[in-house]
């Protein structure tokens, strides 16, 4: 599967407050979530206003970090984020990522990735081609079971498909 999309870059131990802050945790539409995606983040209000769908979240470490909210998944996704590349995520955004079917892939090198740069990445094997800087780099898939899942469009989707 190829995903195709402009960067944001963002950078490290952006948590899930910044990405969707808790004075919004009220709001149960998920089309009004996606009015505050990254909020709370350095660089968020240029994202907010200028994001489109198919692009792509790049960050460094720790991406989500913080409390176990899907919120912060569903306002990035909702708002058209395609994947999200990061040198590592928080274990709950990275399981929650799974569950509600945003894709993800890791990449230590993520700071050679500029923002506005345009990728092409294959997020079964983790291949992310930079079109703008004419580069190929080799990140790290997510697990073949979790890959079903996202697939499938989340983990209720992937269960429903399973009966």
């Amino acid at each position: 599967m190829i995903i195709k999309g402009k960067v944001w870059c963002f950078g490290d131990d952006i948590d899930t407050d910044q990405i969707y802050p808790g004075k919004y945790l009220p709001i149960t539409d998920k089309q009004e979530m996606t009015l505050h995606a990254m909020e709370g983040a350095p660089g968020g209000e240029e994202f907010m206003n200028n994001v489109e769908p198919g692009d792509i979240v790049v960050a460094g470490k720790n991406f989500g970090c913080g409390s176990s909210r899907e919120h912060a998944i569903v306002a990035i996704h909702g708002i058209g984020v395609s994947l999200v590349i990061a040198r590592s995520f928080a274990r709950i955004f990275h399981r929650n990522a799974v569950n509600t079917g945003l894709p993800i892939i890791l990449f230590d090198g993520t700071g050679e990735i500029k923002q506005g740069d345009r990728l092409e990445v294959n997020i079964e094997n983790g291949r992310i081609s930079n079109l703008s800087q004419n580069k190929v780099y080799q990140g790290i898939a997510i697990a073949p079971l979790e890959m079903e899942i996202m697939k499938a469009g989340g983990l209720l989707d992937y269960l429903k498909k399973k009966d």
